[in-house]
């Protein structure tokens, strides 16, 4: 049986992802972009706020006897969102003790090169371990309707990461890391028969384009908190959320899932398996699904219906013991960052944080739209929104 270490808490720290809602009303473990504003005291503006683009990043931190270990769970899909929301969020990426690329799409690995240099510009320019698949640094594409070939950027090759100081660990095997507390799967078992992959997509080898809708580079990340279960992140789902969970739950037998955050990708194509994954995600007992990137609304929709105890958008709470460190980076986290190579509009505003306790919701399902968000799970501890917070539910 594969162990994992427990956790007395976890923090999920959401850097990039589609979009974001900043007034909506949300459960009581998640603080929104406005809240955070407000904790911290600044002006509710253009200039503080982030932006929403295609694709995902989460800083992942776990803490256990006084100690923490922090994980960087794809960069997004550019430069300019990475840069501009960690600054705004005061995010320090020098805690950042190791980094997992999910998959081998653009949108989850665009900014990974700024991301090593910023890591290891506060980390005194130690190296910091890359976990990788072999099968992710291929050139792919998309097959249009009507018989086209639209290419994808490729992922920083191997090479270009150890140039930049990873220290690259690239395996098909499953690994956990950082004592014991995190788990990067090996490749994920196709079980469900109804979740088939990115339909379309095809890799360039020697023999030309061939089909790789299957997408087996592709892993999901775990943490295990004392009193709850496992918090399984899977980035963009190509394999099939189902999948994933069947997966997790043979690896874990004996840790129930407690929560699932990332990309359903349900969108386009996959819409029409919707129905089928909804069904399929009962069977887990999953008491919090944090939903976002590539899952699409109309799958959230359905998400909203099945599980219809709490819908979250935009959220906020804090546990006491938290604030103080989450303002740590504020005014000063942008000078570690270089310039972008090139600027677009800002779209939407983000950077939400979420908490759970296991006082707090413990047995109900929570569907939470998670843009940009910070979810801190801790067992066996009620919560209190902070005096000092001007913005609270």
């Amino acid at each position: 049986m594969t162990a994992l270490e427990a956790a007395e808490k976890v923090e999920v720290r959401i850097l990039v992802d589609n979009l974001t809602d900043g007034l909506s009303s949300n459960p009581p473990f998640v603080e929104g972009e406005m809240a955070s504003l407000g904790r911290r005291a600044l002006t509710g503006s253009a200039r503080c706020l982030c932006c929403a683009v295609h694709g995902l990043s989460c800083l992942v931190t776990v803490h256990r006897d006084g100690n923490s270990h922090s994980v960087l769970f794809d960069s997004g899909p550019e430069d300019y969102a990475f840069e501009r929301n960690v600054s705004r969020l005061g995010v320090d990426l020098g805690s950042v003790e190791s980094i997992v690329l999910s998959h081998g799409h653009w949108d989850h690995s665009g900014a990974m090169l700024l991301a090593l240099g910023a890591i290891r510009s506060r980390n005194g320019g130690r190296s910091v371990p890359f976990y990788a698949h072999p099968g992710m640094f291929v050139t792919r594409g998309v097959r249009q309707p009507g018989g086209g070939l639209r290419r994808m950027d490729d992922v920083p090759s191997a090479v270009e990461l150890a140039d930049f100081g990873a220290e690259m660990v690239v395996t098909t095997e499953p690994r956990s890391f950082l004592d014991g507390l995190f788990y990067v799967s090996g490749e994920i078992p196709r079980v469900s028969g109804f979740e088939r992959g990115f339909p379309g997509q095809v890799k360039r080898t020697a023999g030309g384009w061939e089909p790789d809708e299957l997408l087996m580079d592709e892993r999901w990340l775990t943490v295990s908190v004392a009193g709850k279960g496992l918090v399984v992140f899977s980035a963009c789902s190509h394999a099939g959320i189902v999948n994933v969970c069947r997966h997790a739950r043979a690896t874990f037998p004996n840790i129930p899932i407690h929560a699932v955050v990332g990309g359903l990708h349900l969108a386009g194509a996959n819409e029409a398996i919707i129905p089928q994954t909804v069904e399929g995600l009962k069977e887990f007992g999953i008491k919090t699904i944090g939903a976002g990137h590539c899952t699409g609304w109309r799958a959230m929709t359905a998400l909203a219906n099945a599980f219809p105890d709490a819908i979250a958008q935009a959220i906020h709470i804090l546990m006491r013991r938290t604030n103080a460190r989450r303002n740590q980076g504020g005014k000063n986290a942008r000078s570690f960052l270089r310039r972008p190579r090139h600027r677009h509009r800002s779209r939407q505003a983000q950077g939400v944080r979420h908490v759970v306790s296991a006082r707090t919701s413990a047995r109900r399902h929570e569907i939470i739209r998670r843009h940009q968000s910070v979810a801190v799970l801790e067992p066996d501890r009620s919560i209190a929104a902070s005096g000092d917070l001007p913005i609270s539910r």
